[in-house]
């Protein structure tokens, strides 16, 4: 393990599962904490920060639908959540709660740890068009492109990771319409329509912090049938 490895939270209640994850992930160069119920993430969160959380959804007592969508409300650490729920609306509640993947179970332990490489992977490059501005006005929201931070006024906007990836490619192509399949090939899912379909939640996530009006978005918007474009002032 290196000096530098991601610190994971794997928060699962079978014992089990949890511990066969754990050594799984550590031997594949992480270092990990695990935590049995979401009570006892949130005493570990207290004290320590953490890379990503691979979070159970189906737990006793509070869920990890519910427990995302508390995190959301302060923190940005990117989530990832495994489910034995295959349905597609089941996916869709989890990514609208604010985690940034889902994987149902049962899954090949290779596969979960591709989507963890995935979401830590590092950021796409800063554009090397120079005439490009650093700093992109929507409205009254201002995104420094080379920082990847979102801000209104003094108030910084908090992004989640897939969020931070998406205005990275939004902001490299502006006034470029961007296909969904181009995007979940960029964000390094697996293609399908459910992995579109998953894309369009987090545009709509994203447009809820960008927008005045999330149903009639000025900034990025929908081109119809070219994929999603983002426009600034």
């Amino acid at each position: 393990m290196t000096e530098n490895a991601a610190h994971l939270l794997v928060v699962d209640d079978d014992e089990r599962i949890r511990s066969l994850l754990q050594k799984f992930l550590i031997r594949n160069g992480f270092l990990v904490t695990a935590a049995r119920d979401a009570g006892h993430a949130r005493r570990i969160l207290s004290g320590l920060d953490f890379d990503l959380i691979v979070l159970d959804v189906m737990m006793p007592g509070e869920d990890g639908i519910a427990l995302t969508k508390s995190l959301r409300e302060k923190s940005v650490v990117p989530i990832l959540l495994l489910t034995a729920k295959g349905e597609t609306g089941n996916r869709i509640e989890g990514l609208e709660a604010g985690a940034d993947d889902y994987l149902p179970k049962p899954f090949e332990p290779k596969e979960l740890l591709l989507r963890i490489n995935a979401i830590l992977r590092r950021m796409p490059d800063a554009p090397r068009e120079q005439h490009l501005p650093k700093v992109l006005s929507l409205g009254t929201i201002r995104y420094d492109m080379e920082r990847g931070e979102m801000w209104q006024g003094e108030e910084l906007i908090r992004l989640t990771a897939t969020e931070m990836h998406l205005m990275k490619i939004f902001s490299a192509s502006c006034n470029e319409p961007i296909s969904r399949a181009k995007l979940v090939e960029e964000l390094g899912r697996d293609r399908g329509q459910a992995q579109e379909r998953a894309v369009d939640v987090q545009i709509t996530r994203l447009r809820r912090k960008i927008e005045s009006d999330p149903k009639q978005p000025r900034y990025l918007q929908t081109v119809r049938g070219e994929g999603y474009m983002l426009s600034p002032e």
